[in-house]
């Protein structure tokens, strides 16, 4: 039998934005009701569209509707302000006295009054056992918690009023082990010497710091590229997540000609040039007059999270891209937001001491996963400003914006910071301690072979790296006319055993990437 779908009424949060008319951030689950008893979902773009039986029908109230968008499509506070904001009050207050030691209606009652910072003309509760704001079995939320006497809930978010983003725990991340990911580490490096391990220490801060800065296609300065080094090495002693110290960091990341002493007053937005004064907007950053409570909020909720028992990965996706999505200042705001990637997975002890994880080189690898993981809250967000854009590229935001980055649902950066941590410890990490294993090995096989520079060895490597592992005719007359045939194949043969794990690649000359290692050593091959 046919379904017929036009007998589906929107229930929840659905049902509210209908009768409410708003448009908003779009939400991962979406209600419908049928007026038959069938019961189906599609999910389409990490979105489940679910349809119930006639029976759950909840009624025709705000009242029933926001209970079953609890009940059955989660915790949306960005939604909910929206709602609040626009319902009398009378409404609410009637919805909560009918039925006032309800879970959901409690629940209700506290978002209500911790969103828009109300207290409601009724009296606190006296009895009663304690329900969670946030089921932490659908959420990632922080222990020990915070209880509200009055509404008899307990208060796990976290964030605050000014910044409270949500992260839900979905298939994915709940198969996320942070302990196997730092025990998976300590696998691999203390499979290595120590001497090893500080040289590959001191390039990974090389690479890291290079990525950073080619993913914004800067290219850094020597002074530029040491501080930043600097202040990665600074990221697994000190917690950067204060605003002093932000601001700080930035004046030590960017052109000293953009440092700023404080957050920006000026309208800050990502474009692009497409034609003769026109712009194409990627993304606009809150407004400035906004700006100063909301980063207040994402400091307060770094510190309910860092004391909070929150999973590294957790923390660090909440706050780094938090970070980002604020764009606090005028230049250095993508840096940074790597950075605190850094600091936040030291001082939470995911990252071994004296380690650092390239995983600007990830997501450098990896561009269409980066820009998905930015998008996935900015392509929606440019649906909900107004904005206008004036001859000199200045912006003016004409409506209230503040909610939508307040309450930033982000599970889906969560996710793919999961990826970039994992791919950084079983890729860029092992392959680097690879790579020099095997460079250290090869070196010592031709030092008894023939004892020449540190120099030479080092070119001669590059060389046969870049040629299939055999040295070129041309290279060979230029530069190593001194070697017997004897002598040259043996060499050749002990880079060819070493690497024997790595495929040599030929690249056209315009495409090639080039990697300096200690020494001279540059490397163009990549692993099977």
């Amino acid at each position: 039998m046919e379904i017929n779908i036009s007998d589906d009424r929107p229930a929840g949060y659905a049902f509210l934005l209908e009768k409410l008319d708003f448009i908003v951030m779009p939400h991962p689950h979406v209600s419908l009701v049928s007026s038959t008893s069938s019961h189906r979902s599609t999910i389409q773009k990490n979105r489940v569209e679910e349809v119930y039986p006639a029976k759950y029908w909840p009624g025709d109230t705000i009242g029933d509707h926001l209970e079953f968008a609890l009940k059955y499509d989660g915790v949306n506070l960005a939604m909910l302000k929206r709602i609040f904001d626009s319902l009398p009050e009378r409404e609410i207050i009637a919805y909560i006295q009918s039925k006032p030691t309800g879970k959901y209606t409690r629940r209700i009652w506290f978002f209500y009054e911790f969103l828009l910072e109300k207290q409601l003309p009724l009296k606190n509760l006296t009895s009663g056992n304690y329900v969670e704001a946030l089921d932490t079995a659908d959420y990632y939320t922080i222990s020990p918690r915070e209880n509200s006497k009055r509404h008899r809930v307990v208060n796990n978010l976290l964030g605050s009023k000014e910044f409270c983003p949500i992260i839900r725990k979905t298939d994915k991340l709940k198969a996320m082990d942070s302990a196997g990911l730092r025990k998976r580490c300590e696998d691999i490096i203390t499979s290595y010497p120590p001497e090893l391990l500080r040289r590959a220490l001191s390039y990974l801060y090389h690479k890291e710091t290079k990525s950073s800065f080619a993913i914004e296609h800067v290219k850094a300065s020597g002074s530029r590229t040491e501080k930043f080094i600097a202040s990665l090495e600074l990221a697994e002693q000190e917690d950067f997540c204060e605003k002093e110290l932000l601001i700080a960091l930035q004046n030590r990341i960017v052109d000293q000609r953009f440092k700023d002493s404080d957050y920006r007053l000026s309208q800050n937005y990502v474009g692009q040039a497409v034609s003769w004064q026109k712009e194409v907007i990627h993304y606009i950053a809150p407004k400035s007059n906004d700006l100063h409570g909301l980063m207040s909020g994402l400091v307060n909720a770094h510190k309910r999270m860092k004391d909070g028992a929150i999973p590294p990965v957790i923390h660090a996706a909440a706050i780094a891209y938090g970070f980002v999505f604020l764009h606090p200042f005028e230049d250095g705001n993508g840096r940074i937001h790597r950075f605190l990637i850094h600091n936040i997975l030291s001082i939470q002890n995911m990252v071994p001491r004296g380690l650092m994880f390239p995983v600007s080189a990830v997501m450098l690898k990896n561009p269409s996963d980066y820009d998905g993981s930015l998008e996935s809250f900015s392509k929606p967000l440019m649906q909900l400003i107004d904005y206008r854009l004036d001859e000199h590229g200045q912006m003016t935001v004409d409506n209230d914006t503040a909610c939508w980055y307040q309450y930033i649902d982000m599970t889906a950066q969560a996710e793919s910071l999961y990826d970039f941590v994992s791919k950084t410890i079983e890729e860029e990490l092992a392959d680097e301690l690879r790579f020099l294993a095997s460079y250290d090995s090869t070196k010592k096989t031709i030092q008894d072979i023939i004892d020449m520079p540190d120099r030479l060895i080092d070119l001669f490597i590059k060389l046969c790296l870049q040629n299939k592992g055999c040295l070129s005719k041309r290279k060979r007359s230029s530069q190593f006319d001194f070697l017997t045939n004897e002598e040259l194949l043996v060499m050749e043969q002990a880079v060819r055993e070493r690497y024997r794990d790595y495929q040599f690649v030929d690249q056209p000359s315009s495409t090639k990437t080039v990697v300096p290692l200690p020494g001279s050593l540059s490397r163009r091959i990549v692993p099977q």
